[in-house]
């Protein structure tokens, strides 16, 4: 007998649905704390961080609509009313819904590096999202930045050096992990069973 499906609905969030500038207490029904994930795959992180911090809501913006509800079905199996997950542009939902000052962290785990340098240009982590995050986060904010990619982990030092207002952090502490979900990401579980080397940034907004 087929399984029954999974109903996500009410940890998803479509953009028809959606005026901006949003009300974070509209979508979560209450007034805590929001962190948002830009990428957030299959969820883990979200699922994770969610379970750990129950009084903090997070949400998830996930390109690719598959990964999206991926994460939407982890989010529901668990029961976890305090995340949800858009499917669609990060950088729409930053410039045009999220309002200022209404994020407590911001987290963007292995953005897309698009390899080839005429594909550069689409890489999420520029200076429009930048200043977006600038705007949306309340001051002593954070934002937690990891890649694998050395290169664009240079040029998003670059980019945070030039904007003052976000001061760099002690190095994140890496824990060995206890299990197979005990990673931040898909991609962190698969970087680190390879032995890639990650590259981590933390920062704060004065």
């Amino acid at each position: 007998m087929p399984s029954k499906p999974i109903d996500t609905s009410p940890y998803t969030v479509e953009y028809p649905t959606l005026t901006p500038p949003i009300a974070w207490p509209d979508i979560f029904g209450d007034d805590h704390p929001v962190e948002l994930e830009i990428g957030s795959g299959k969820g883990l992180f979200l699922t994770n961080a969610a379970t750990a911090n129950p009084g903090h809501n997070f949400f998830g913006i996930e390109m690719a609509k598959k990964y999206a509800h991926k994460a939407a079905e982890r989010v529901a199996k668990q029961g976890l009313a305090n995340v949800r997950v858009l499917p669609g542009d990060a950088l729409l939902f930053m410039a045009k819904y999220v309002p200022p000052a209404s994020l407590r962290a911001a987290h963007v785990y292995f953005p897309d590096p698009w390899w080839k340098a005429r594909h550069k240009k689409r890489r999420v982590f520029a200076e429009p999202l930048v200043l977006d995050l600038e705007r949306a986060l309340e001051p002593g904010g954070d934002l937690h930045v990891v890649t694998d990619v050395e290169e664009y982990f240079g040029v998003i030092r670059a980019l945070m050096a030039t904007h003052p207002r976000f001061k760099i952090q002690p190095e994140p502490v890496v824990r060995t992990p206890e299990h197979e979900n005990d990673y931040l990401t898909n991609f962190e579980r698969k970087y680190r069973i390879e032995g890639r080397p990650i590259y981590r940034s933390h920062y704060r907004l004065g």
